[in-house]
């Protein structure tokens, strides 16, 4: 391992010459400083950030915790965040909870000991006001953000998400639109903000277009494909009479497009399907998915200017990007075969 002293001995100069040089300060000349970097980079120098870091008061490192990284949402939003980070001087640690709480707990102590200078954390959600780490986070001045909704556990820290609501909303109105009146919603996990909001996006719209929500064409399904394929399974045996189904997601809609098809339902020539999220599978269903774009690369990068600015102590407020409704072969106008 190459030394500053092995440098200085190179260089023919003091070890302090060398640190000065090697840190940029204007007390060594910018010739002298140019050629102990060279000999540096020759020698193969790499700095010790830890010991650095001792000595600046920070690690030049954040701490990432979400769920799971085979979630597709948090693909580019890990990534955006990597990016930025990376160009501003810092790595990044990652670690998932598994929606698990316990495991989150254990998760953001495990960053915390490594004296990360800041972290973002997708929560995981839970009925309870108050979560003990959250209230540890606040107590000892973590910087944190939120990858995701507040909820009343979490609401002190400022947080980056899409505007769910309103993109749910518009994707009703799309099938209203269309001349749908008669359309079901496979619900997700009502615990989760986001699935309350895509809820209440949904019967919003009903509302607005004098239309009563109807129970009956609410179902519960969870996030997977294989929820989606129950509820779907669900849905027709109760006949409710459905000409669209919006799902909460597009894994969701998929499983329910699956069911349908099985039972040798048309989509959308018998059923239109609206999903959620504009995941690659949405795009290479066996009929290509209408459904909602999350800006997720861009979530990343607010995520990121949302931690500078808390570190700069800057004003902090919690940030609503829109999400963007993608038309695709999978909805169109209620046809004559349809349930209803």
């Amino acid at each position: 391992m190459v030394r500053l002293k092995d440098i200085a001995k190179h260089a023919g100069v003091s070890i302090m010459t060398v640190s000065r040089a090697l840190r940029g300060e204007p007390e060594v000349s910018p010739a002298t400083r140019a050629r102990i970097k060279a000999i540096a980079q020759q020698m193969g120098y790499v700095p010790d950030s830890a010991a650095r870091g001792l000595r600046a008061q920070t690690s030049k490192t954040f701490g990432v915790v979400i769920s799971s990284i085979t979630n597709p949402l948090f693909t580019r939003v890990v990534r955006a965040i990597e990016e930025h980070a990376h160009e501003s001087g810092y790595d990044v640690f990652l670690a998932h909870t598994l929606n698990n709480p316990e495991r989150e707990e254990v998760c953001i102590r495990r960053l915390i000991s490594r004296r990360v200078d800041g972290l973002f954390v997708s929560p995981v959600y839970r009925m309870e006001k108050e979560a003990r780490i959250y209230q540890e986070l606040l107590v000892h001045g973590t910087p944190t953000v939120l990858l995701g909704h507040p909820a009343p556990f979490c609401d002190a820290f400022p947080a980056v998400s899409p505007d769910d609501l309103i993109a749910s909303y518009n994707a009703t109105q799309h099938l209203l639109g269309l001349g749908h009146k008669r359309i079901a919603f496979l619900a997700g996990r009502l615990v989760t903000p986001w699935a309350q909001e895509r809820l209440e996006g949904y019967r919003r719209a009903l509302r607005e277009a004098g239309l009563d929500v109807d129970d009956r064409l609410v179902f519960t399904a969870g996030s997977t494909v294989e929820d989606g394929a129950k509820a779907g399974q669900q849905m027709l045996n109760e006949h409710c009479g459905a000409t669209a189904v919006q799902a909460v997601n597009d894994l969701v809609a998929v499983g329910c497009g699956n069911a349908l098809l099985h039972h040798g339902l048309k989509i959308p020539q018998d059923i239109s399907v609206v999903g959620f999220g504009n995941l690659l599978v949405s795009e290479h269903f066996r009929v290509p998915l209408t459904t909602v774009r999350q800006p997720k690369f861009r979530l990343g990068v607010a995520a990121m200017e949302t931690m500078l600015k808390v570190l700069r102590r800057d004003r902090m407020e919690t940030r609503r990007l829109p999400a963007e409704l993608l038309v695709r072969e999978s909805t169109a106008p209620p046809g004559a075969n349809s349930p209803a």
